[in-house]
């Protein structure tokens, strides 16, 4: 079993992210951002997603994981950082590998679940992850939420399977492949309601249709900066 502080934990909440740096984030954003605003801007989401998320993990007894990337990146991150998270850099080719990795790591370290979760979906909630949790105790192997692009924004599983991560990333068809492979293995899988990730433009459009409370409450450091981004005539 997992151990938080000495006693056992439900499983690993691990948040895969990457150090803010120009050029290495939100790429896709560029332009009309430049490499500079989008490291601006996903710092502030990252910071929302930690908060959240380290909020998520205390509230349902799991081990907040931070999985950075790339080795050597943890300097950019320990400012956005809560105390409460352990540390890994993220082992892999790619992000196919480093995902089956971090699972693999996780049930190496005892833990009977885990739940990754990316850095860009900043409304993810915590109906969501109780949701998910709740269906892999129950016996579900995959759970997956989905997002509005085609992928998904947060998987669980209750066993390392690298196999599901055999599939193109950054895809709309990352979510349906992954439930073919899912199949084939004879894994049980859930979907959980759906979220978004931030990754293009039109994706600032979606969370304007977010109410506005809930988006306050979830990431306000993201609607600071996307308010910035406005204010400067960007978007």
């Amino acid at each position: 079993m997992g151990r938080r502080g000495g006693r056992l934990s439900r499983g690993w909440f691990i948040v895969f992210a990457k150090a803010p740096r120009p050029g290495l984030v939100k790429t896709r954003l560029c332009p009309p951002l430049s490499p500079d605003q989008a490291a601006t801007f996903y710092r502030a989401m990252l910071g929302d997603v930690l908060v959240s998320s380290l909020r998520f993990a205390n509230a349902l007894d799991l081990e907040p994981v931070l999985a950075f990337h790339p080795p050597g990146g943890e300097a950019d991150l320990l400012a956005e950082t809560p105390a409460d998270y352990r540390l890994h850099v993220q082992r892999g080719l790619d992000l196919s590998d480093r995902m089956a990795n971090a699972f693999a790591e996780a049930g190496a370290a005892g833990a009977p679940l885990a739940l990754l979760r990316g850095s860009d979906s900043p409304v993810l909630s915590f109906s969501q992850v109780n949701a998910a949790l709740v269906q892999l105790e129950a016996g579900d192997d995959l759970v997956l939420t989905p997002d509005l692009g085609g992928g998904y924004a947060m998987i669980g599983m209750a066993r390392a399977a690298p196999e599901v991560f055999n599939v193109p990333m950054s895809t709309q068809d990352v979510l349906s492949e992954t439930i073919a492979i899912a199949d084939s293995l004879g894994l049980r899988h859930s979907t959980t309601n759906e979220t978004l990730d931030v990754d293009r433009v039109e994706d600032f459009h979606a969370l304007e249709r977010v109410p506005a409370k809930k988006l306050l409450d979830s990431c306000p450091r993201t609607v600071d900066a996307i308010a910035e981004l406005r204010k400067n005539g960007v978007l």
